[in-house]
C-alpha cells in the first residue's frame, strides 16, 4: 500500500534536514519519519493529560465541600 501526499518545507528546514542527514548519517526519510513519530507521541501525551485535567475539573470538590449543606 503506497500512501503519499505532497507538502512543502521552507528553505531553513531543508538546510537543517540536509545538515542532519550528514551529521547523523541517516537519510532524510528516516529523520522525517522519526520526527513525525515523536511529534505524534508528544501530542498523544498532551491529549491524554488534557482529558485527565478535564475529568478532574468535573470532580474537584473534596468530600466536605461535596456534602456541605446536605441533610440526611
Amino acid at each position: 500500500m503506497n500512501n503519499s501526499f505532497e507538502f512543502e518545507l521552507n528553505n531553513k528546514l531543508v538546510e537543517e534536514l540536509q545538515a542532519y542527514t550528514d551529521i547523523l548519517k541517516k537519510d532524510a526519510n528516516t529523520i522525517l519519519k522519526e520526527a513525525l513519530e515523536q511529534y505524534f507521541e508528544n501530542e498523544q501525551k498532551k491529549l491524554l493529560e488534557k482529558n485527565l485535567e478535564d475529568e478532574n475539573a468535573m470532580t474537584n470538590l473534596d468530600y466536605n465541600e461535596f456534602w456541605d449543606g446536605v441533610d440526611i
